[in-house]
């Protein structure tokens, strides 16, 4: 399976939606969501890009360890939650 960024950016909505206001998900979520525990792993770069994208256009923050944090710079495990006002 081989999700584009229109699809990705869907179970991220989703995902967020369902978990509800001020709360994070992980990437890898998204990538479960849609690639299942075995084929989740080739999944996981392009979540991080729609990501990317979504916090470009003003959709989405990244954070870790609860800060955000640049998207073009960040290393290591992030979250994903929409944008607090």
């Amino acid at each position: 399976m081989n999700p584009g960024p229109v699809a990705i950016e869907q179970v991220i909505v989703g995902l967020l939606d369902a978990r509800g206001p001020g709360k994070t998900i992980c990437p890898s979520e998204v990538a479960r969501a849609l690639g299942g525990d075995a084929g989740f792993r080739p999944l996981m770069q392009p979540v991080r890009d729609a990501a990317r994208d979504m916090v470009a256009r003003g959709q989405l923050e990244i954070t870790q360890r609860g800060i955000v944090v640049d998207p073009e710079h960040v290393r290591g495990p992030i979250r994903l939650r929409r944008p607090t006002p």
